[in-house]
């Protein structure tokens, strides 16, 4: 694609385009669309396993008695339950990837707009 079909695609028509919102729905849409399906199970698939070991190892940690276990136990439930969090903060990630994509060329395109303007006058 050059310049000017990346422009006539931002600059279109004032008519309604779907794919100019930046709506949740679209969000999760390009999230959930075939390019990313393997990114989607892979997620899903490591989430499963973090929130298993977190829930075992919070069984484990109030069935022992001893306490080195339960320091064990307690320190496996915390990297499990951050763990969780960084894949949380990674698909969100994932998900706005899009969006700054677009405004990325949308910027580029006001940048070249500029520059031609200045070597005009």
């Amino acid at each position: 694609m050059n310049e000017e079909q990346i422009k006539k695609i931002i600059d279109s028509p004032p008519e309604y385009d779907e794919s100019k919102e930046d709506s949740y729905f679209s969000m999760f849409r390009d999230f959930f669309s075939e390019k990313m399906r393997w990114f989607t199970i892979n997620f899903y698939i490591w989430s499963i396993l973090f929130i298993a070991a977190a829930i075992i190892s919070a069984i484990q940690f109030f069935r022992t008695n001893q306490t080195k276990f339960q320091i064990m136990y307690a320190a496996i439930f915390i990297c499990c339950s951050l763990s969780i969090g960084f894949m949380k903060i990674m698909a969100f990630v994932m998900i706005i990837r899009h969006n700054i994509k677009r405004e990325i060329k949308r910027l580029e395109l006001r940048i070249a707009e500029l520059s031609e303007t200045l070597q005009n006058k």
